[in-house]
């Protein structure tokens, strides 16, 4: 059976959906790795042993966070390997829809966490915190609110 409004059959939309999240992946996987990797130098830092506990706590819910991203957006390609040519490719769409899905949630977590501990080291809590609930509203409306409107406009049309 082909869907209509692409002219594929189920494996061949199984395949695109799963060609297209590998490409979002990319994307995510290389920004994660490169924040976490930063997030694990910064002990090694002469200043840090300087930080205070409060402080040294927001690092460590940074790094936490930074690791489970990875873990959660790697994933998806673990899970293909496990089932590769045992014709399961739906299931691991959406198995990596829903881990992709969780990962982007963790980054941006992450990068909340990380900017409220870099501006609470350099310019003060107070700072930290104004530039930590900017960048989390700038997350929520342009990864979950606007993406939310842009459907409901298109449905009401």
């Amino acid at each position: 059976m082909r869907n209509a409004d692409r002219d594929e059959t189920p494996a061949e939309r199984a395949d695109r959906n799963w060609t297209e999240l590998l490409q979002e992946l990319r994307v995510t996987q290389t920004g994660i790795q490169v924040l976490a990797g930063f997030l694990l130098t910064l002990p090694f830092q002469q200043r840090f042993s300087q930080l205070s506990r409060w402080q040294t706590g927001q690092y460590l819910a940074a790094v936490s966070c930074a690791v489970i991203s990875v873990i959660l957006l790697v994933a998806p390609v673990s899970a293909h390997r496990w089932l590769f040519r045992r014709h399961e490719k739906e299931v691991v769409v959406t198995f990596g829809d829903r881990l992709a899905k969780a990962g982007l949630t963790m980054l941006a977590v992450t990068i909340v966490l990380t900017v409220f501990f870099v501006f609470g080291v350099v310019a003060g809590q107070t700072a930290g915190v104004v530039v930590a609930a900017v960048v989390a509203i700038a997350f929520l409306a342009l990864w979950v609110l606007l993406p939310w409107r842009q459907v409901r406009a298109e449905r009401v049309r």
